[in-house]
Parts: C-alpha cells; sequence; structure tokens
C-alpha cells in the first residue's frame, strides 16, 4: 500500500467547454465567460487554477480547438503546478472530456474534476471538502459535491442525501418543487465537481456507457501530440457524467459544501455575487452598470443590469435574465456577427 499511496498522483482536471450564452454581450464565442476578467480583473479559469494549486500536484486542461489559445494565455500568468493538455476536436459533452483526462493518468491517480466557470469562495472550507473527497475517493468511491442551498433556485439541479450517502439526482425543478427541497432540508445543489479514481471512473464507464468509453478511447489513442482526432471524436455519443455514471452508479458519495458556490450562469447571478462581495458599479436604483466606462444614468429602473460592450448594449431585469438565452439563439439566425 505505501507504494501505490507514493506513486498516486492528485490531479486537476479543469473542464473549459462552458460558451455561457446566457451572459451576452459579454461572453461571445471569442471569448466565453470562463475568461472574461468578471472578478476585480481575474477570470473565473484563472481563479479556478488559484484555488486548486495547493491542493493538487498537476493538472490536465481539457478544451477545444476554438479556446485553448485562451487557456494558454491565461494559465501560463500563474502555474504554480504543471497542466497539461488535452485539445478536443469537436466538443462531445463530460463523458467523454472526464474520459480523456483519465485516459491520460495513471489508474491509480485521484481526479478532482472540476468546471472552470464557476465561482467559489475558496478557504478552510472548501480544502476540507477536497480532502475529505480525495479521501473518500482513494477508498474507492465515485465523490460528487454538493452545496448547501440557501435559496429555493430552479436552476440547478439538486442531490438528495442521508449523509455521504445519495438517495438521488434530481432536475432542475420548478419554483414550488424548489421550496420542497429547501422545506426538507437534505437537498443540495449539484455542483458539477467531482472526484475519484481515474480506473474507478473509467471501469464506471465501461460499464454504463461502453460506447463512450471505447470510442473516447480510440480517439484519446490517435491523438497528435494534445489535439484530439476530429474523425475519431465525431463517433463518440455525447452524453453528460451526470446521465452517463453519477446517476447509475451505485458507489456515488456525496460531500456536502458550505462555501460559497455559483456557476455565474446568468446576469441575476453575477448581480448577487457582485451585491454579497460589494463588487462591480451599483447605482442608487441597485441597478449594475457591466463593462461600460460612460456615465451611465436609468432613471425609473431599479434592480436591473445594463451591460456594455464595443458593438452591443443590453438592459435586462435581474428577475428576466433567462432570457439572454433565447435573445443569443435569435441573434444566431439574424446577427451571428454579434455572437
Amino acid at each position: 500500500m505505501e507504494d501505490s499511496a507514493h506513486s498516486m498522483k492528485k490531479q486537476h482536471i479543469l473542464l473549459t467547454g462552458g460558451v455561457g450564452s446566457r451572459l451576452w454581450p459579454l461572453s461571445r464565442k471569442s471569448c466565453p465567460k470562463q475568461y472574461l476578467p468578471l472578478i476585480q480583473g481575474k477570470s473565473l479559469f484563472q481563479l479556478c487554477i488559484e484555488r486548486n494549486a495547493g491542493l493538487v500536484d498537476a493538472g490536465i486542461i481539457v478544451g477545444n480547438k476554438e479556446n485553448y489559445m485562451q487557456s494558454r494565455t491565461q494559465a501560463s500568468t500563474d502555474l504554480r503546478i504543471n497542466y497539461d493538455e488535452i485539445i478536443e476536436a469537436v466538443p462531445k459533452n463530460t463523458a467523454a472530456a472526464i474520459a480523456f483526462a483519465a485516459l491520460a493518468t495513471d489508474p491509480e491517480d485521484l481526479l478532482l474534476v472540476t468546471p472552470a466557470d464557476h465561482v467559489i469562495d475558496a478557504g478552510d472550507t472548501y480544502e476540507k471538502a477536497i480532502i475529505q473527497a480525495f479521501e473518500l475517493a482513494e477508498r474507492g468511491a465515485i465523490v460528487t459535491f454538493g452545496v448547501k442551498p440557501d435559496q429555493p433556485e430552479t436552476g440547478y439541479g439538486y442531490i438528495e442525501h442521508k449523509g455521504l450517502e445519495v438517495l438521488g439526482f434530481k432536475e432542475k425543478p420548478d419554483q414550488d418543487l424548489a421550496e420542497k427541497y429547501i422545506k426538507a432540508g437534505n437537498f443540495l445543489w449539484n455542483s458539477g465537481i467531482f472526484c475519484f479514481q481515474a480506473k474507478v471512473f473509467l471501469e464506471a464507464l465501461k460499464q454504463f456507457e461502453p460506447e463512450i468509453y471505447e470510442k473516447s478511447r480510440i480517439a484519446y489513442e490517435a491523438r497528435q501530440k494534445d489535439f484530439l482526432p476530429e474523425h475519431e471524436s465525431k463517433q463518440i455519443p455525447e452524453l453528460s457524467v451526470d446521465y452517463a455514471v453519477m446517476e447509475r452508479s451505485k458507489n456515488i458519495k456525496v460531500v456536502s459544501a458550505d462555501f460559497y458556490w455559483s456557476d455565474l450562469g446568468s446576469f441575476s447571478a453575477i448581480y448577487d455575487y457582485f451585491k454579497l462581495h460589494e463588487l462591480g458599479s451599483f447605482d442608487n436604483s441597485q441597478n449594475l452598470i457591466l463593462n461600460s466606462n460612460k456615465h451611465v444614468e436609468l432613471p425609473h429602473v431599479s434592480e436591473h443590469i445594463y451591460v456594455e460592450t464595443e458593438d452591443a448594449v443590453l438592459l435586462v431585469d435581474k428577475n428576466q435574465t433567462q432570457d439572454v438565452k433565447q435573445i443569443y439563439n435569435s441573434l444566431k439566425k439574424s446577427h451571428p456577427d454579434l455572437i
């Protein structure tokens, strides 16, 4: 046991695939939300590397051919540990992305898998949760992180649990159901952060989704340096890790996380985060002004978000920010140059 413990590395697997369509016009195909300098001049990608650097031995950035140069540029500013790269030819969702990373590491290695576009208040509670997850993963568990909810949020999936045991994964609920979950007291937000041994994940994927496992392996083995091949990648079925493994394995444990977490998936989430942390530029009517060098006046309007870029302006009610995705989708057809 002593020897394997020495050779077992802790690896940070950083998934950078998101587009962030709900944060248009800030987030574009050319600069997805994880690379925007949103928080005190730093991007979510950079903050993710920073908060995990002291907890792991090495890492792998899984990106795609559209965004890998941005990852390289931003990662080079603060790398205390060495990150390898896997560059996808076509995005195939998280089951395949994590499979590539697991194939690139030693079977015994412990993988901490995180999206690059979430915001977390790192500190003792975060560190404790990660250490607990590594200990459970070392004993063969597939670990997910559940965040203690502070409101009946309808934009997140939920995990029903009893202690470390997962009783079930729940889809994004409507308002009534979200309120029931909060009242019940044993539901956590599904954070999309995971921890497991590489071999344990690959065995589970092989068991539940043999085709994803096999086609991912073929694509991985045909890679050229860091680049995965297009033809082989296109054969891989597209599925999230939640559907492929998490919701089907009997081997899941959940670490209940008390740290502040948000996927910053909408302008209302940014509004709440900025308000809580006293960041950003709010006017007297609690409107948030984002990315503008101009003096902006918004009479008769309160709790709105004003966003400005070189080629677009958005004004949206804090409680209607889900509409931004529809704007993004309609612009795809009418003004593709704007996305």
